[in-house]
C-alpha cells in the first residue's frame, strides 16, 4: 500500500520539525520545505537518512511544485516570534500572503487537505477573555506587531476564500503560546528568554509589571491537536492551547525553581501592543476533536530545561 504524503512548509522550524517526526512515526512520507531564515537544519538532522523524508530548501513565498501525489499540505512557514517578525517584517507579510497562496495552490492542484497554522495573535490585545473563535480581535494594523497579526489574518481570509470558491478542503488552527525543545534561544519569547537567562545566571527580563498573563502549551499536546484537526472535517478556525493561565511573575519563579538559578528580576517597559492577557477557550477543540492538553507546565518546563542544558544556548 502506497504511503500517504504530507508536505510541511516551515518543516525545519520549532513546531514544523516536531510535525515531521510525528507524521513519519505515523507511517507517512514527509516533504519538508523551509528557507531556513528562522528554521534550522539541526532540527531535522536526525531525519536525514530516513527514506520517507525529503527536505527542500525553498522560500514558499515564491512559486514551487511538488512531483507526485500529495494528500496533506500543512502551512507552518513564518517567523513566529517578535524578534523574528520585527527583524523580517516584509518576509513575514509575504509568507502570510504569497506563501499561503502558493501552499493553497498546491493543495488545490493535488486535491489535498490543507491546514493553516494561524495564531492567537489574530485576537491582538484582546478585549474578550478568554478568547473564543467567534471573537474578531483587537489589532493595531499599523503597529510594529501588525506585520505578523495581519499576515495571519489575511492567511485565514484567503484560506476560507479557497475553501468557498475552489472547494479546497481546508482547516485553520489558532495556536496559543507553545513551548518545548527546539525553540530558538534568542527568539524573544518568554520561555526561551527566561531559560537562557537562568542558565547563564543573568537577571530575568520582565516586561511591564509581570502581572500580564500567558497560557503555555507543550509542543506534544499541540502536535496531537494538529493531527486531530487535520483528520477531522472541520473548516472554521479552532483554538488549540492550554487554558491554564499564569502571570509572567509566576512563570519566572517556576523557571528559577527548576533551574536552580539565583537570578534577580530586571523590569523593562512593556513593548508596544503587547497583549495583557491571553487564554484560549478550547470548548470547540474539546467537543469536536476530543482534545485537551495533558502536559502540566511543571513537567513540560523541566523537559525543556533539560533540552537547553544538553544542546547549549547557541541560538540555533
Amino acid at each position: 500500500m502506497k504511503k500517504k504524503v504530507v508536505v510541511i512548509t516551515g518543516g525545519a522550524g520549532f513546531i514544523g520539525s516536531h510535525l515531521c517526526d510525528r507524521f513519519l512515526a505515523d507511517g507517512f512520507k514527509v516533504i519538508a520545505i523551509d528557507n531556513l531564515i528562522t528554521g534550522s537544519l539541526r532540527n531535522i538532522a536526525h531525519l536525514k537518512k530516513n527514506k520517507d523524508f525529503d527536505f527542500l530548501e525553498h522560500n514558499v513565498s515564491k512559486p514551487f511544485a511538488i512531483k507526485g501525489n500529495v494528500n496533506y499540505v500543512l502551512h507552518f512557514a513564518s517567523p513566529a516570534s517578535p524578534v523574528d517578525y520585527l527583524k523580517y517584517p516584509i518576509q513575514t507579510l509575504k509568507v502570510g500572503s504569497y506563501g499561503t497562496h502558493n501552499a493553497l495552490g498546491l493543495a488545490k492542484i493535488k486535491k489535498a487537505r490543507f491546514l493553516l497554522a494561524s495564531t492567537s495573535e489574530v485576537y491582538g490585545d484582546p478585549l474578550e477573555h478568554p478568547q473564543k473563535e467567534t471573537y474578531w480581535g483587537h489589532v493595531n494594523t499599523v503597529g510594529p506587531r501588525g506585520v505578523y497579526d495581519e499576515a495571519k489574518r489575511f492567511a485565514e481570509a484567503i484560506t476560507m476564500a479557497y475553501h468557498r470558491s475552489h472547494n479546497v478542503d481546508t482547516a485553520i488552527i489558532r495556536i496559543f503560546n507553545t513551548y518545548g525543545p527546539r525553540m530558538q534561544v534568542k527568539d524573544g519569547r518568554v520561555v526561551p528568554n527566561f531559560i537562557d537567562q537562568a542558565l547563564h545566571n543573568q537577571p530575568l527580563t520582565v516586561y511591564g509589571t509581570g502581572k500580564q498573563t500567558r497560557s503555555f502549551c507543550y509542543y506534544s499536546d499541540l502536535v496531537e491537536g494538529i493531527k486531530r484537526l487535520l483528520h477531522s472535517n472541520l473548516h472554521n478556525p479552532i483554538n488549540v492551547g492550554n487554558p491554564q493561565e499564569f502571570t509572567i511573575l509566576e512563570f519566572a519563579k517556576m523557571v528559577l525553581k527548576f533551574s536552580g538559578a539565583k537570578s534577580k528580576l530586571a523590569y523593562q517597559p512593556l513593548p508596544i501592543d503587547d497583549p495583557k492577557q491571553r487564554r484560549p477557550d478550547i470548548a470547540l477543540a474539546k467537543k469536536y476533536l476530543k482534545w485537551q492538553p495533558k502536559v502540566k507546565l511543571e513537567q513540560g518546563l523541566q523537559e525543556t530545561l533539560k533540552w537547553f542544558q544538553k544542546h547549549g544556548c547557541d541560538g540555533k
